[in-house]
This record gives structure tokens, sequence and C-alpha cells, in this order.
């Protein structure tokens, strides 16, 4: 992550600079949005399945909390950085603010493998992670859910290690949890769902349809496998690439959302699915379809390749997949980007719902939380592409302006700068 080209929290704060000048925003005021207001270093050890100890080293970031309590996911990853996780706790409070919530933001992570865990590992580093924050977070300070290689069991646990140190039921501390322990329905697709929504507004501004519309998805994961059979329910759309971290495969004459779901559960990948063929991941970025959602991690689409994309739509339900540069190359060449931090908002506003409930103990059925994220998320698409057209930008700039003038008005109104 030494290079700033590469480096996610250098690229966020181009983007936060770049807002600032359309903004117009006082030095004092830009200085205080380009550094997270606090953040924690924890080193905490585990006892393995074999006996030994091992450390390992986790973050917290709360990047700004002026317009409420952070909010932010906790990601396990081998190559986890705290440059990483700035980047995410700062594109989490645009996020929210774009979506108008009453929340800041936030980001976790702990440097580790999950793949190369026991469940029993896996359980003794929650634990021991949340007890090492646990004086940081708090359901009206910060509040944490899932996200890359982390699950509805894994906030279980977190959440009941943090009630047994307070001695009390605890549910508000953690999103994105078991419906059995205060989850919300419709968490399971809430990212790539809100993100589609999204997409149905743009088809309709620039005269796409959905379908007829051929999708190519990179990143199958939690969200990408929702995207592909959403846009099938959603949409009739058709499926002809998927690729995960093993590799990409494709079929012009179209993929079924479930057949591939059987291979990855089957084989842990989709090569292999049947009747496709494999090729690069590089190929599936370039290919010729209507829409290509991006679902894996950051820094895919760069100032390299961004000029053989030939996609109409670029769906961002990953968190940073597309560099600055490379959104000039696709704004110039007439690439609708659907930028991240509106795209993938559905995880967080569900996970935001879920709060009210725990917060009320009154929980909604499953069609009420589609109606309200549907409500949101079609009015953030259309505030961010309003302010594209007013001003000449691109989206991802227009849903900067939209969401950073929230959060400088809730610190000028608090008397923070």
């Amino acid at each position: 992550m030494s290079d700033n080209g590469n480096n996610p929290f250098k690229i966020a704060q181009k983007q936060i600079n770049d807002c600032a000048d359309i903004l117009k925003l006082d030095q004092s005021t830009r200085e205080a949005l380009l550094r997270p207001m606090r953040e924690l270093h924890v080193t905490f050890p585990v006892h393995m399945d074999d006996g030994t100890t091992r450390m390992f080293q986790g973050f917290r970031v709360q990047y700004n909390d002026a317009k409420g309590p952070a909010k932010g996911g906790i990601r396990f990853h081998p190559d986890e950085t705290i440059d990483t996780v700035r980047a995410l706790a700062a594109w989490m409070t645009w996020k929210v603010a774009l979506l108008d919530l009453p929340l800041g933001g936030g980001k976790g992570g702990v440097i580790c493998n999950p793949k190369e865990l026991s469940i029993h590992e896996l359980e003794r580093i929650s634990r021991a992670y949340i007890k090492a924050i646990a004086p940081f977070i708090g359901p009206e300070k910060d509040v944490p859910a899932p996200d890359v290689y982390t699950n509805p069991q894994i906030m279980a646990w977190m959440m009941d290690e943090y009630s047994s140190m307070l001695g009390k039921n605890q549910f508000g501390v953690m999103t994105g949890k078991p419906l059995s322990l205060g989850g919300s329905p419709g968490r399971g697709d809430a990212t790539a769902r809100g993100g589609l929504y999204t997409l149905r507004e743009a088809a309709r501004k620039i005269g796409l349809e959905l379908n007829k519309a051929t999708v190519a998805i990179q990143g199958y994961g939690n969200a990408g496998s929702y995207a592909a059979s959403l846009a099938e329910s959603m949409f009739g759309a058709k499926i002809v690439a998927v690729c995960d971290s093993k590799g990409a495969v494709c079929c012009r004459a179209g993929l079924s959302s479930q057949t591939i779901a059987k291979q990855k559960q089957s084989t842990s990948s989709v090569l292999n699915c049947q009747g496709s063929e494999c090729i690069s991941q590089d190929a599936l970025l370039e290919m010729d379809v209507d829409v290509l959602v991006l679902a894996a991690l950051e820094g895919i689409l760069t100032g390299k390749n961004a000029e053989r994309v030939k996609a109409k739509v670029i769906v961002e339900l990953a968190n940073g997949p597309t560099t600055p540069e490379a959104d000039e190359i696709l704004y110039k060449k007439g690439v609708h980007v659907i930028p991240d931090f509106l795209c993938n908002a559905g995880g967080v506003t569900v996970s935001y719902f879920e709060m009210v409930q725990n917060a009320s103990m009154y929980y909604w059925d499953e069609k009420e939380v589609h109606e309200r994220l549907d409500k949101r998320m079609t009015r953030a698409y259309h505030e961010v592409f309003d302010m594209s057209e007013k001003h000449h930008i691109n989206m991802r700039k227009a849903a900067y302006a939209v969401a950073v003038s929230r959060v400088v008005e809730a610190m000028k109104t608090r008397g923070w700068v």
C-alpha cells in the first residue's frame, strides 16, 4: 500500500479535496474532513487449536460522528491495513450522510485469514477483538456490522461478548445479527437489492431496457451472488459472466444464477460452471455488456484499464473499486457509474433499520423493509443525478457534494468548524 496511487486512503483524501473545491470549503473545514477524528489500534492474544498462542492486530476507526453514532463494518482479511480501514471509514461517513441517516462513519478490521482458521479459532478471535475495542464502541457511540469475511454468526459472538462484559443484553451494539438475536428481515440481500434499485433508476435515465440487458459480475461473494439472482428476478436481465478469487467464466447465452450458486456451493468456485468457458478476470472487465457489476475489492478499474471498459452502466457494490483516474476516463467515455457509497448503501441503510428496531423492540416484516429501502435509495439516486447534471460533474463527485455538504452543515451547526 506504499504506492499512493493504490493507497485507498490517499484516494479517499483526493476525492474529499476535489469535493471541497466544488463546495468552496474553507481551509479549516477541509482539514477537518481529511483525517479521522479518532482511531484505535489493538493487539490481542488468541489461543489456537494446536495449543499455541498467536497475537493478532486489529483496528477501529471513527472517521466523523457529527451527524450521529459511528457506523461501519468489521473486516477479517490477511492484507488488512490501517489506511484501508481509514478509507472505508471515510466512505462510510459520506454514505450514511448521502442516505440522510442520523449516523457517522466508522470501520474496523483484524489482520487474519479466516480461510485458515477453525470455527473455534474464529470465535475466539471475534470475542478477543470485541473485548479489546469494547470501551471504544456502544449503541450510542459506534455500532459495527459484518463486512469482508465476517457474517451474522460473528456478529452474534461479538454482541454476546460485549453483553457479557456489561452484564446485560446489548443487542443494539451490532447490526447484521441473526434474526433470532434482533437482526432485521431483508438484511441478507440489502446491499445488492439497494444497488439494483439505483440501477433501475439509472436505466430509466439512460434509456436502457433491463429485461434485455446483459450483465457481467466481478466478485461472487454475498453482494455479487445476490446481484445475479436479483437481476434475474427483478428485471429479467441475462448474466453472461461472473468471477471469484479463483477465476472467471462466461457464457453469451446466459448463466443461471441457480446454476452458478450450485457450482459455487459444491466446489467453492464459479470455475467450470455448466455451459461456461474460462476467461481472464481482465477480459470480464472489458466485455461488451450493458451492465458491469463490481462486487469485489478496491482498485479494480484504474487509469490503465478503464479505457477498455465497454459497459454502459457500472454498478459499484464494492467499496472503492474505481480510482479517480478511471473515473475521469469513464465519464468522458459516457459510461454511467453508480458510485460505491450510493450504490452499496443498501446494507448500511437496513443496518440503520435494525438499530431502530432494536431500540424500539418492535420489528418490521421483510416487505416493509424493502419498501423503506427502495424509497431511500431512489431518493438518494435522484439527488445525486440532479447534482451531477447541475454542476456537469461525474456521479461520484456529485455524490460527494451532496454527502459532504450535509456533514459540514452538522459540523458547523455544532460549532466544530
